[in-house]
């Protein structure tokens, strides 16, 4: 039988198809695995932030309207780019083995040595808050598009400075671009570095995905949006997270921030479920949250 295997254009995307395919030759002999470019809104529409136009959807309707209409058996996904409601007909049947979680910083060696007033490209809220809250001098501008495209958009001045995730620089193979961020520095966004593959729920595509689930990486993404879905955090919410498994379950870490980084609240809780400790450590954020804070949560 031919699988087809959805998935976004870009360079990083198709390389986490071709690591979920080989994935599922590799557990499924004989398979053959198509893989099936789908163009997403998100690709299209690089001047505004996603947060204006649409949110995590913009990466997921095209996609979701293929697997649902049956000229996909699957698709792949960056999970941080997963809306974290999903309709109740789409499955999330295994995740890849989670690499690096950390951000980069690519143009300066780190935070501190950026120099007074530069500016920094992202797209991200988190990022935005977490840098202002570091260092409120920084100017914080618009950069979206693929690794590519942003790296030559600091390359051609636009920026001092940008971050990208380390585990995409890596499936990339630029494993030397950019300094890592210590996670005590800036948390990542909540299931970075996780590649996720969906189903149509019931179908049989479900189980012969299911056999290349790496049960940790799964576990610890799922704690992350249970909390994320606890929150009601959306595009414009700044939340930082994540999910260890530790002896005797899962401890989750976790920081939401005002917008412009003047305010945080942060936290961790341990236990043996993975929702129960995402709901509880959501609600002891948001008790203890400021105003200024508490207002991004709840959507």
């Amino acid at each position: 039988m031919i699988f087809r295997l959805g998935t976004r254009g870009s360079p990083l995307a198709l390389t986490q198809a071709g690591m979920t395919r080989d994935a599922l030759v590799a557990a499924h002999p004989g398979l053959e695995v198509e893989l099936v470019t789908v163009r997403t809104t998100g690709d299209r529409v690089q001047d505004r932030a996603l947060a204006e136009i649409g949110g995590k959807a913009l990466w997921t309707k095209e996609l979701d309207r293929a697997l649902l209409d049956g000229e996909v058996d699957a698709c792949v996904h960056s999970m941080k780019d997963v809306e974290t409601i999903r309709p109740a007909e789409i499955a999330i049947a295994a995740m890849l083995p989670r690499a690096d979680v950390r951000d980069r910083l690519i143009g300066a060696a780190s935070i501190a040595d950026l120099p007074p007033g530069a500016i920094v490209g992202s797209s991200s809220p988190r990022r935005r808050a977490q840098l202002l809250r570091l260092r409120p001098d920084l100017r914080i501008i618009l950069f979206r598009g693929n690794v590519d495209t942003r790296l030559a958009k600091l390359a051609a001045g636009e920026a001092d400075a940008t971050l990208l995730a380390a585990a995409g620089l890596d499936r990339l193979g630029r494993h030397d671009t950019g300094q890592a961020i210590p996670i005590d520095q800036m948390l990542p966004a909540p299931s970075q570095a996780a590649v996720g593959i969906e189903v149509r729920a019931g179908s049989p595509a479900a189980p012969l995905v299911a056999a290349i689930d790496d049960a940790p990486t799964s576990k610890a993404v799922l704690t992350e949006r249970a909390f994320l879905a606890a929150l009601g955090a959306g595009c414009h919410s700044p939340v930082g997270a994540l999910a260890r498994i530790v002896e005797g379950g899962i401890s989750l870490r976790a920081q939401l921030l005002a917008e412009d980084g003047s305010e945080a609240v942060e936290g961790e809780q341990q236990g043996a479920d993975g929702a129960t400790v995402g709901a509880a450590l959501a609600r002891d954020l948001l008790g203890r949250a400021p105003e200024s804070v508490r207002r991004l949560f709840g959507g």
